[in-house]
């Protein structure tokens, strides 16, 4: 999810590094909160001809490589299961290492650029770092990016580097965003997630046993960032009449109780829009009734359009 109009209940300006999501005229979309989200800014947008995304010009990611930041002075002591859940998570959803990517993952697949280069299956998880520094109360986009050029001097070109931190959302309006900058004149993608232990509003209500609520909360904004941010990274690749990208036209429904990654776990994940499936009637629908969801359970592809 881009971060918009909303945002300024918690981000102030921000640094010419930095690309300020609220910033982004394409974007004007809801915030990621379920299950009981109520679509207000979506209805206050007019009503796009096809509920399909169309591409507007920008780049797509054909492959990606992910670092996960923990950010936090709890981080360094923590004894939970979300650190090391979440280095499983990205290295079961699509990693070269196992092969290629997940059904899950294919399902942003179909997406190109105008060369007609696809969105990659694989990605190559670098593992994650943990900063023991306290996070401000107050959080700017420039300083989250800020974050991730300190504890990633020397960033992958187009990689894509989420950071957790250890503070709960408030009263933000939203679980997750993502967003792009450059570090050392290198372009990055990154995301940022609060912390979703006890949070009714972004917890998917998992009943996958041996995970914490925090870790099923975390996972399924994982995936929904990292969704988007493969197939509109910039914020000016693909995205439907409203603004809503991939992960945001899915947002709170699911295919099934789970997913089943490369190495066998199991989440609970929203799916993603797959315009493939809307176009052939093959896929779930979304909470405006739109079949147009693909977890990967029944997913068609991989394939390019």
């Amino acid at each position: 999810m881009k971060l918009l109009s909303f945002a300024v209940l918690l981000l102030f300006a921000l640094s010419v590094a930095a690309q300020d999501a609220n910033k982004n005229p394409n974007k004007s979309e809801p915030p990621i909160l379920g299950p009981h989200w109520t679509h207000e800014a979506a209805r206050a947008q007019p009503p796009a001809t096809s509920p399909d995304m169309t591409y507007h010009g920008g780049p797509i990611l054909p492959a990606v490589t992910v670092k996960a930041i923990w950010w936090g002075s709890s981080w360094p002591t923590y004894t939970g299961d979300e650190i090391s859940g979440i280095d499983k998570w990205y290295s079961g959803v699509g990693t070269a290492t196992n092969g290629g990517g997940s059904a899950y993952f294919a399902t942003v697949n179909e997406y190109t650029d105008s060369s007609g280069q696809q969105v990659g299956t694989a990605i190559t998880y670098q593992g994650h770092v943990v900063d023991g520094s306290s996070v401000p109360k107050r959080l700017s986009t420039s300083a989250v990016l800020a974050e991730v050029c300190k504890e990633v001097p020397n960033p992958v070109a187009n990689a894509y580097y989420p950071v957790y931190i250890d503070k709960g959302r408030g009263h933000a309006s939203y679980c997750a965003y993502h967003s792009w900058g450059s570090c050392g004149g290198k372009e990055i993608e990154f995301g940022f997630f609060f912390k979703l232990d006890g949070d009714a509003g972004c917890d998917p209500q998992s009943a996958v046993s041996g995970e914490s609520q925090g870790l099923a909360a975390a996972a399924n904004v994982t995936g929904h960032e990292l969704s988007e941010t493969r197939s509109d990274p910039n914020g000016n690749a693909w995205y439907d009449g409203s603004g809503n990208e991939n992960g945001d036209k899915c947002a709170w429904t699911f295919g099934g109780p789970y997913v089943v990654f490369l190495d066998g776990t199991h989440w609970k994940i929203q799916g993603n829009w797959s315009n493939y499936d809307y176009d052939h009637n093959t896929g779930y629908a979304n909470s405006s009734g739109q079949k147009g969801c693909a977890d990967g359970t029944n997913y068609p592809g991989p394939y390019t359009k």
